[in-house]
């Protein structure tokens, strides 16, 4: 007996029993850190296995979407809102069930008759009591809005000073306590004011068809929303959530219901044969899909009526965007850049399918089971039959806890974590058989981490795998190049001192170096306010050129949120904001690639005449106006882009002419009509002046002019007016080939 006493408590059981202690008090404790894992792992399940997008047929929501087309086409945002008057209009006329507004419509309409009669200065009386007269963009839109099944935006703030007190415009939450069942505005989530839209619209959407709803959708800590609440309090009164608004709408229902109990929320009953379970605190945990684009409508396909009229007779519809300078950001489990505008449609998607998830009360009991039972195996076995057989325990324990776990979220959509037990088990396992194996690990992962200092994460797996390619010397590869500088960086230099500048362009160069990286590319140096960097190694790309190209364009977008940043920050300081600019050049072909140096030190770096081809391509985008030039090689290989012809040139220190082009935006505008009509017109305008047929050749520049003004090319058609104007004067003669000799790199 006292010898089984002895071997029950020997030293390493004695930690073991320590290690269990502590694991169940952390799980009774749940820290942040412990939640948050659980949480990625549940996130985890999400993205093996997604809920399944719906087929065409049976979607349920259609997004409509304020996209690039429809800002290019309609105009910035905001839009009148006789624009939006008419979308709602198109919508109900072509079926739609329900239109929810992802916003909020907080002030009057800018553009109002009104507004601009009091704002611009130089009219007559007589045409100010005219405009003053006219019926307001708001009044119009109200008066859709009364014969529509909308619902309107509102958001919940977190400030005392913002937003709109008052009671709920309209009663639409029905609360039922059960026994000894919770007020509902103490268990859910509750705001000191709100964001409301106009009195004029908000009477608008008083009646019968209509709504209002919150559209706060709130993040975990890690920025990841996984959950959504339902209702809101405020003021001791309860909001719904917008999507319950649709739904309430959409079933003709007056009301929902409410059912707490002492716990807090229970249930939410729409309709009949339409309730959801939610958390205590009135949260539901949606079955998160991939990403649907094809649950996506351009708003400006809705107001022109162009759409297809399948995707909004029968859905419900949600007003959201998706536009790079309006983009409401959100990451979901399955996705990590969403429009915000589809979580509220996912939302709608899983309680409509009933496939949202429940973490039930039992979840935490049977978590602490496995956490007791498994340390309590590994205490007893491993001295007794050693750490190889108690490991094949360990895996077989491991595996039933891990197969349950997803067996549960697959078949029963039960969110249940086998992750900390089978962790805490492992820790208790190691722990009392490999000290020392632990110990020589965390050697070798600071000697990893150490190493990786110096060299890129690529090329730390490269000479991990191949120390022998630690040496000088390169191999040839067809590459990419790209060189990007900032344009008259010397006048924006001299405001500022050595501490400002550097930290001038490290604001410049970090977003335009994460770019590049996020689309394969290798940054091969930084000079000064030049970035040089190349595709298709060290790792292979067989779409280098395509990559360089779409990273080109993705730095041209990022320069002006930082602008927007260095602008505030000027004024902030009190000197001129001068903005900046980026001239970007792109080249194809060999290039030998490696290691570049001497002995005691080299780099990985590119050298070879495609190399030097793209840094005069770069010098060049300044020379035509444009903001990305590439070479021949490089346009063969991205065909579906929008592309132009610049020239046939000869740059600086090279013999044979090149031909260049201009980079000018994405598959989307190489396939609109605008730029279609351009390209149509530049190739006549460049065949006439390569035929020396000037009076044809200056009409096409008008015609260019006139059709380029999306585009940005005004500097680059002024330049051929003016070689035009010098060949008419001074003809080239009958043996010119058109080439143009470049004189500045």
């Amino acid at each position: 007996m006292k010898a089984i006493f002895n071997s029950l408590f020997r030293v390493e059981r004695l930690i073991g029993y320590a290690l269990v202690a502590t694991f169940l008090f952390v799980y009774l404790w749940n820290p942040g850190p412990l939640e948050l894992a659980r949480l990625k792992v549940f996130d985890f399940y999400q993205q093996a296995k997604p809920r399944p997008i719906p087929q065409p047929a049976a979607k349920p929501v259609t997004i409509i979407d304020i996209d690039e087309q429809s800002l290019e086409s309609i105009g910035q945002w905001p839009w009148p809102r006789t624009v939006l008057a008419k979308l709602t209009s198109n919508v109900m006329q072509m079926g739609g069930i329900v239109f929810a507004y992802d916003m909020v419509f907080a002030e009057p309409d800018r553009l109002n008759p009104a507004s601009f009669a009091a704002n611009v200065n130089g009219l007559d009386d007589a045409t100010k009591d005219k405009l003053n007269k006219l019926v307001s963009n708001d009044d119009v839109f109200a008066n859709v809005i009364k014969r529509s099944r909308v619902v309107m935006g509102q958001a919940g703030r977190t400030s005392e000073t913002e937003g709109t007190k008052g009671p709920p415009a309209s009663r639409s939450v029905g609360v039922r306590r059960l026994k000894n069942g919770a007020a509902l505005n103490q268990v859910v989530l509750s705001f000191p004011s709100i964001v409301r839209n106009i009195p004029v619209l908000e009477a608008a959407a008083k009646h019968k068809g209509a709504g209002f709803g919150m559209f706060n959708a709130i993040p975990d800590q890690d920025g990841i929303i996984r959950n959504v609440p339902l209702f809101f309090a405020h003021q001791k009164k309860i909001f719904p959530a917008l999507t319950v608004e649709m739904l309430r709408i959409a079933t003709g229902r007056k009301t929902v219901a409410v059912f707490t109990d002492a716990a807090g929320v229970k249930e939410v009953r729409i309709a009949k044969g339409l309730t959801i379970k939610t958390d205590k605190e009135g949260r539901v945990w949606p079955y998160f899909s991939r990403s649907d684009k094809d649950k996506y409508v351009s708003a400006r396909d809705v107001i022109n009526g162009t759409v297809d009229p399948a995707m909004i007779k029968n859905k419900m519809i949600l007003l959201g965007t998706s536009a790079v300078g309006l983009r409401d950001i959100r990451s979901i489990p399955t996705e990590r850049d969403i429009p915000g505008v589809e979580v509220h449609a996912q939302l709608l998607e899983a309680v409509l399918q009933k496939t949202y998830l429940e973490r039930p009360n039992y979840a935490a009991g049977a978590e602490l089971a496995f956490i007791l039972f498994g340390g309590l195996i590994m205490i007893v076995l491993v001295p007794w039959v050693g750490a190889k057989w108690t490991g094949l325990l360990f895996v077989v324990t491991a595996s039933t806890a891990g197969g349950l776990s997803w067996y549960l979220f697959t078949d029963q959509l039960v969110l249940l974590d086998a992750s900390y037990s089978i962790v805490s088990t492992l820790l208790i396992y190691t722990t009392m058989t490999y000290v020392g194996y632990a110990k020589e690990e965390a050697e070798r992962k600071q000697t990893r981490d150490a190493f990786s200092k110096y060299l890129s994460p690529d090329m730390v797996k490269k000479v991990a795998g191949n120390p022998g390619e630690l040496k000088l010397g390169g191999d040839q590869r067809d590459m990419t190049l790209l060189f990007c500088d900032v344009r008259g960086f010397t006048t924006i230099s001299e405001q500022f001192d050595a501490i400002g500048l550097t930290s001038l362009i490290n604001k410049l160069l970090t977003p335009l170096t994460n770019v590049i990286l996020a689309r394969q590319g290798t940054v091969d140096k930084y000079m000064g306010d030049c970035i040089m960097a190349f595709w298709n190694a060290p790792l292979d790309d067989e779409n280098h050129a395509y990559n360089g190209c779409v990273s080109a364009l993705a730095m041209l977008a990022e320069m002006q949120p930082l602008n927007d940043r260095l602008e505030i920050e000027a004024a902030e300081e009190g000197r001129k904001h001068i903005p900046l600019k980026v001239g970007l050049g792109l080249n194809s072909g060999p290039a030998v690639v490696g290691n570049m140096g001497s002995d005691q030190r080299f780099d990985y770096s590119v050298l070879g005449d495609t190399v030097n081809l793209a840094a005069r391509l770069e010098g060049q985008s300044k020379s035509y106006g444009v903001n990305i030039v590439i070479g021949e090689k490089t346009e063969v290989q991205v065909k579906g882009l929008a592309t132009l012809e610049l020239d046939l040139i000869k740059v600086k220190g090279k013999t044979e002419a090149v031909r260049i082009y201009c980079l000018q935006g994405d598959e989307a505008m190489a396939q609109s009509e605008d730029f279609r009509n351009l390209e149509k017109h530049h190739i006549q305008m460049l065949e006439s002046y390569a035929g020396q047929n000037w009076e044809y050749c200056l009409k096409e520049i008008q015609e260019c002019r006139y059709l380029c003004e999306p585009f940005g090319l005004d500097g680059l058609y002024d330049l051929y007016e003016t070689r035009v104007a010098d060949f008419k004067a001074n003809p080239p003669g009958d043996d010119w080939d058109g080439v143009f000799v470049a004189t500045t790199k």
